[in-house]
């Protein structure tokens, strides 16, 4: 039902390679001194090219080599259990549709340019899957209480998809839902409407997410081993939470 058998790459249309093309090229024309050089490195090493659309097969190969994770192709969002199963095993699931031409700037459902440009090249990254993988197994501990499972989507939400990350060179995105907008990757460094602070599992918890605008704000790890080193008091903070001795709402 969520599934699908394979990717059918022949589906695409010249319109698929338009949208793929013209977000590629104007994303890579702005990253390389906004992106952090792991993300810029991973698209290089599963290589990306405006001329052809990504082939989950070849990804496949690319990053069972690299980190062993490789591309599960589905038919849109999944529910919590299935997402975070595929995540502990391994295999990031991406929409194999691409959003029509009118659409380049807003979409409200992921499609297959910020599954697979935005999430896909730091799979490359041994610390980041480590991450993507531990916090899925702590989720599927939790996988029945639907408010845990909502704060650990918080922490997904304000690192996977939304997190900053301070290097040498400056502040710089790693989060894919920044990564594939053009918009928002300009205004996450730049803008001094949003706040930007340091790494705290506790208060990102306390922080829902935002899906309908700019984020308010934005949380910085300084290296990406910070991200799986959280994961053990994320575990105690859940733990409490779910005995009741912390509230978090």
């Amino acid at each position: 039902m969520f599934f699908v058998n394979s990717q059918e790459y022949n589906k695409y249309t010249q319109d698929d390679l338009s949208v793929w093309s013209i977000l590629f090229e104007r994303q890579m024309k702005m990253l390389p001194n906004l992106a952090e050089n792991e993300f810029l490195h991973g698209v290089k090493t599963i290589e990306f090219t405006a001329t052809k659309i990504p082939n989950f097969n070849e990804l496949d190969r690319i990053l069972g080599n690299q980190t062993g994770w490789g591309i599960t192709p589905v038919t849109g969002l999944i529910p919590n259990k299935e997402f975070f199963e595929l995540l502990k095993a391994k295999k990031f699931p991406s929409s194999s549709w691409f959003r029509k031409l009118k659409e380049l700037d807003y979409l409200e459902e992921p499609d297959m340019f910020h599954d697979i440009f935005g999430h896909v090249p730091l799979l490359t990254n041994k610390d980041f899957c480590a991450y993507l993988e531990k916090m899925s197994v702590i989720a599927l501990k939790y996988i029945e209480n639907e408010h845990i499972i909502e704060l650990i989507s918080r922490l997904y939400w304000y690192t996977v998809e939304f997190g900053l990350i301070q290097t040498k060179e400056g502040l710089r995105i790693y989060g894919a839902g920044i990564l594939s907008s053009k918009g928002e990757s300009e205004y996450s460094l730049f803008s001094d409407v949003p706040e930007r602070a340091d790494f705290n599992v506790l208060e990102i918890l306390k922080t829902p997410y935002i899906k309908d605008k700019f984020q308010t704000k934005y949380w910085v790890i300084h290296q990406y081993s910070d991200l799986t080193n959280s994961l053990e008091e994320l575990d105690q903070l859940l733990k409490q939470i779910s005995e009741g001795s912390l509230v978090v709402e």
